[in-house]
């Protein structure tokens, strides 16, 4: 039915028809852990059990896989359940993984101190240089990880020829999609075999509610997935499953806004005194321009900077501003600042992955953008 149609009717129709007993035009929420069987093995719509199969969460799957261009999606209950099931469902012990060496703390986390211990092997490599990359591959290397615009870092990769590269190895490319999401970036139409979200962030867009998204297009990793999904039992709830979907209904509209209000942020921030550097793709001097130009619709509402006067200096800046809230996490609606070497990043210190220590993360929201630069000129002195 939805086939075809643009990302905001797919957005708010997909998976979402009207409830045929009520006419209801918002999926209803089954708060329900099991279903009457008529008969032994006589499932209605093929439900018996919540972990395995919810209404409300079907919904949400539906419409994420629609979104980003798949055939399944699966909702998890967090973005972290999403990145180990997907560790789980499509490696083993031994195996090799290639991930940013700027990943995401938990991801990085993940990696390091849960998957590592279950014999899994990873190497960090600068995901935006694809001869690195290749580098660091050998026969065991069974997935490339990636995300771009990476985490805080907002460097870009290449999704295109990464799994080029990938594939040529006999490996699969899983990309983290959080910070573009679905609306800006469809990594399995550039040759992705495996997209996460944490819906936390954009997807959901409100800050009220916790959760996770796998989407792919293969049927075997999609039986895969599905079956850890279910083994695993870290699926979203059903309340959850509503908000994420009722989020999901703006997501066109509220990225438009992110984008430009974080535009204004980043050429502000650009030829201000203080600050040493700043990284948003959406700059012509970014080294990621291009990539982003070529593969993204628009830049996205992430915005770092470094702090000319250093470390101090920039935790003073999070400290001092009062439109942008001090706190971890992005995508909602209000903008957020932190520090991500105390606060996001602070498990990969030390790490080959250690950020810089004056660099502040800004999740630019859709507030009104002359409030957004007046309080970080305040904040800034």
């Amino acid at each position: 039915m939805h086939e075809g149609q643009g990302f905001s009717t797919r957005a708010i129709h997909a998976g979402q028809e009207p409830d045929p007993l009520t006419g209801s035009v918002v999926p209803p929420i089954y708060a329900t852990s099991t279903y009457k069987q008529d008969g032994v093995g006589g499932l209605r719509g093929g439900y018996e059990y919540s972990r395995s199969g919810n209404p409300t969460r079907t919904a949400l799957e539906t419409c994420l896989a629609a979104i980003e261009g798949g055939t399944r999606g699966f909702a998890f209950a967090s973005g972290l359940a999403a990145e180990d099931t997907i560790l789980r469902a499509l490696l083993a012990p031994g195996d090799h993984v290639v991930i940013p060496d700027d990943a995401y703390g938990g991801t990085f986390r993940l990696f390091d101190k849960v998957a590592a211990r279950w014999g899994l092997r990873y190497t960090p490599a600068p995901i935006t240089d694809l001869a690195a990359v290749a580098a660091v591959m050998s026969e065991g290397t069974k997935m490339v990880w990636v995300e771009t615009p990476t985490n805080p870092l907002l460097n870009i990769a290449d999704i295109e020829q990464l799994a080029d590269l990938a594939h040529r190895h006999g490996a699969i490319v899983v990309v983290d999609n959080t910070f573009a999401s679905p609306y800006l970036q469809q990594p399995l139409a550039l040759g992705a075999d495996v997209v996460v979200h944490s819906t936390t962030k954009y997807i959901g867009g409100h800050s009220d509610v916790i959760g996770g998204a796998v989407v792919v297009d293969d049927a075997e990793l999609a039986d895969a997935i599905a079956f850890h999904h279910n083994s695993m039992g870290a699926v979203a709830g059903p309340f959850d499953a509503f908000l994420t979907l009722r989020g999901i209904k703006t997501l066109g509209v509220r990225m438009d806004r992110h984008c430009d209000n974080a535009e204004r942020v980043a050429e502000f921030l650009a030829g201000h005194e203080k600050v040493a550097e700043v990284r948003y793709p959406g700059l012509a001097d970014h080294p990621g321009h291009d990539v982003a130009g070529k593969q993204m619709k628009r830049y996205g509402g992430m915005v770092s900077f470094r702090h000319k006067d250093g470390e101090q200096a920039a935790v003073d800046v999070c400290a001092r501003t009062e439109v942008f809230t001090l706190g971890e996490s992005l995508g909602g609606v209000e903008s957020l600042i932190e520090h991500p070497g105390r606060m996001t990043h602070a498990s990969v210190a030390g790490s080959a992955l250690e950020v810089p220590s004056d660099l502040v993360r800004l999740s630019v929201g859709i507030e009104d953008a002359d409030d957004l630069l007046a309080d970080l000129r305040r904040a800034l002195g």
